[in-house]
């Protein structure tokens, strides 16, 4: 519990710990009454608006009249009220008697005491030259207003014995509380275990001591071995101490004991500080329950409890993880408003929030005003943002931020920043400066990954220099690295773009990697024909024993290069595996008002097919089968456009629509979609038809 002294001496009529007078507790234990298997945190109601600080227990006032803590009591029929003149000599006088005097030349005594000598002869011969007996309630603003942990226990011993206190626990309590200031648990332990040696008995008020103690101290496992010992001694813990406990238990990592008393704390209204509030939203974010960080947040603002900037910074953390950058941008509104100044951390979490979630912009704009004001980045902020150019095409932006990295002379690139730089030049086939970045690389001592060389292939195949694509890939065998799903990938996605005279090569190297994939790619590159189901039967195979988030990937690139090969049919075939194993799942959509076809996750070669095959789809509905359309009919691309692509995929079907004469035009209030008419569309379907068309 808290016990602050101000100036007056009033404060100190209304500490607990004078003379330990506190309300009576309800008969119920929270040990009976607790259920660890009530309704989870969200089931229950707000809490009403309530104040409040756990920080420290609060005090409970205990009504003492002044004339007993006087030093020097008044004659019986004395005064009280009698006004004197500030200017006559006998006012100095009464100042002198005054307790308020007396208090502070108690604080000059605790001060001495601070200042001497931790051993029994030093301490008494200072409490002895105060030249005054001490009373009890002396010796407790004494040891209050210390703050040596070494000369505290012992004032203690020598005030035990000179004042000889009616209730010792007083004394013991608050030489506790001096060894909180200093956030020395092992002391207040002992000096706990010398209470009961001495037939001390503790109260609720040595607890809760021991208990904030250990919460300072960064222990919160002792904390809550501390609070589960109180019902052997006959204490019951009130809601102030509770409510602390609700932040103990989640630091210690019982996160169910945590929850299910602030279950508790809400329906009982108890008073929860900032403190808490923040354990349960880190609880929260640890969990994945971002949305449980948020509900504690507004209700948080709706007790009228004011966030601190550990609150903040924890929930930008929390919207970080869980890629909500949007919300990161409104709770950083929320911090400015409020009159707080961002710090490391906060600027931190909003790099990390940004840079996760590609919002590039708000990244850099972060990012240079730490550089504004001379906040040092470390080596994962770095790479967070040279990984976030990498993944958007920032390529300038990135040298600008891989040259500060070095210049900054606080961290140095590691293999990750290297790793991300190549990449940055390698998606958009800048081959020089990607090879000056993995000559940088070794020269720092760092090895090139499979990830690295991947990129490095990646390049080259852009630029489409394949002997070096095959020489990088040498250079992967040569090292003794095994070639993974994703490095074979690369390798059929370069295929895509190499010239047919040249493929050869490559699928020499994909036979080596991964022989699997090679019997698929010399199938559909070599073979003039083969029996109906093999391709589709083998493909099954490939795809079957790869990772699940390289599927889509690998049927993209063997439909591109189908597509690049004029091979149609084999391009069908392997979209409509990618069907029916729910790879290429939603394509297409069906309302009462219209019939769309969605294109946005494929590549431009899938895409074209899946065009291909709609179309001819449609054909088949309206013309032989006679099942009306829809009003609509539409083409979703997407608006988006890979900052390393020359041209999105709405240009491309826009363009390919045209050279069909197909009657879909971009909806002027739907970026990325194409609309036509069923009226229109069966025109066109139809005089395709009869001009002998068989394909999109």
């Amino acid at each position: 519990m808290s016990f602050h002294l101000c100036s007056s001496p009033s404060s100190l009529l209304h500490d607990p710990n004078l003379f330990s007078v506190h309300p009576k507790p309800t008969p119920r234990t929270f040990f009976s009454s607790y259920n660890p298997n009530s309704p989870p945190f969200h089931s229950r109601n707000l809490l009403q608006t309530i104040h409040v600080s756990i920080q420290e227990a609060i005090p409970q006032e205990t009504h003492i009249e002044k004339s007993k803590l006087d030093a020097n009591p008044p004659v019986a029929g004395s005064k009280r009220n009698a006004w004197v003149n500030p200017k006559s000599p006998r006012a100095s006088q009464l100042r002198r008697k005054s307790y308020d005097s007396r208090y502070s030349s108690l604080v000059k005594l605790a001060e001495s005491l601070d200042a001497c000598a931790p051993n029994e002869a030093d301490v008494s011969d200072v409490i002895t030259k105060f030249g005054s007996n001490l009373f009890e309630q002396d010796a407790v603003v004494t040891l209050n207003n210390m703050t040596n942990p070494e000369t505290a226990p012992l004032v203690l011993i020598n005030l035990l014995e000179t004042v000889k206190p009616s209730r010792e626990v007083i004394l013991y309590n608050v030489t506790m509380k001096v060894l909180r200031k200093s956030k020395d648990l092992e002391k207040a332990e002992k000096l706990f275990d010398e209470m009961l040696q001495r037939g001390v008995k503790p109260d609720n008020a040595t607890f809760t001591t021991l208990i904030s103690c250990a919460r300072q101290c960064g222990l919160p496992k002792r904390a809550v071995e501390w609070f589960e010992k109180m019902p052997s001694f006959g204490c019951e813990p009130d809601n102030v101490t509770l409510a602390a406990m609700i932040d103990a238990y989640g630091r210690a990592g019982n996160v169910e004991m945590a929850l299910s008393l602030y279950d508790r704390a809400r329906t009982e209204k108890w008073r929860i500080d900032a403190v808490t509030f923040s354990t349960l939203i880190r609880i929260y974010g640890y969990s994945g329950n971002y949305d449980g960080c948020l509900n504690i947040y507004e209700e948080m603002k709706s007790l009228g409890v004011k966030p601190n900037l550990v609150i903040y910074n924890r929930l930008l953390d929390s919207m970080g993880k869980a890629k909500r950058p949007w919300q990161a941008k409104i709770i950083h509104r929320d911090l400015i408003s409020n009159g707080f100044e961002p710090n490391w951390s906060t600027y931190a979490a909003l790099v990390r929030a940004y840079g996760r979630a590609r919002y590039g912009d708000d990244a850099l704009v972060i990012y240079r005003e730490m550089k504004e004001k001379g906040l040092e980045l470390t080596v994962i902020l770095y790479n967070t943002l040279l990984s976030m150019c990498a993944d958007i095409g920032y390529v300038d932006e990135a040298f600008e931020i891989f040259q500060d990295m070095k210049s900054c002379g606080t961290c140095e690139p590691d293999s990750w920043t290297f790793s991300s730089l190549i990449t940055v030049y390698s998606c958009c086939g800048r081959v020089a400066e990607a090879e000056a970045a993995l000559l940088e690389m070794r020269e720092a001592g760092f090895e090139p990954t499979l990830f690295v060389l991947t990129s490095v292939i990646q390049c080259y195949g852009k630029a489409k220099q394949v002997d070096d694509v095959v020489r990088t890939f040498d250079q992967v065998l040569e090292l003794g690295i095994e070639p993974d799903d994703r490095f074979c990938g690369c390798l059929l996605n370069v295929m895509t773009q190499t010239p047919s005279e040249e493929i050869g090569k490559l699928i020499e190297c994909v036979e080596k990697a991964m022989p699997k994939l090679g019997h698929v790619v010399k199938m559909l590159v070599q073979d003039e024909s083969c029996e109906e189901g093999v391709l589709k039967k083998e493909a099954s195979e490939l795809i079957d024993s790869i990772g699940s988030d390289v599927k889509k990937a690998y049927l993209n690139c063997l439909i591109d290069l189908c597509v690049n090969l004029s091979e149609l049919e084999k391009a069908c075939e392997i979209l409509q595996l990618g069907m029916e194993c729910d790879i290429y799942s939603s394509l297409q959509s069906k309302s009462a008002t219209q019939w769309s076809l969605h294109l946005k996750s494929l590549s431009l070669g899938a895409a074209l097919t899946a065009l291909h095959g709609w179309m001819n789809d449609l054909t088949e509905t309206a013309l032989t089968s006679g099942e009306e359309f829809p009003p609509l009919l539409g083409i979703n691309t997407g608006h988006g456009k890979h900052k390393y692509s020359d041209k999105g995929l709405a240009a491309v079907v826009e363009s390919h629509l045209k050279e069909l004469n197909a009657p879909f035009h971009e909806a002027p209030d739907k970026v990325g979609w194409f609309l036509t008419t069923s009226v229109a569309a069966k025109e066109w379907l139809e005089s395709r038809r009869s001009s002998g068309e068989v394909s999109a």
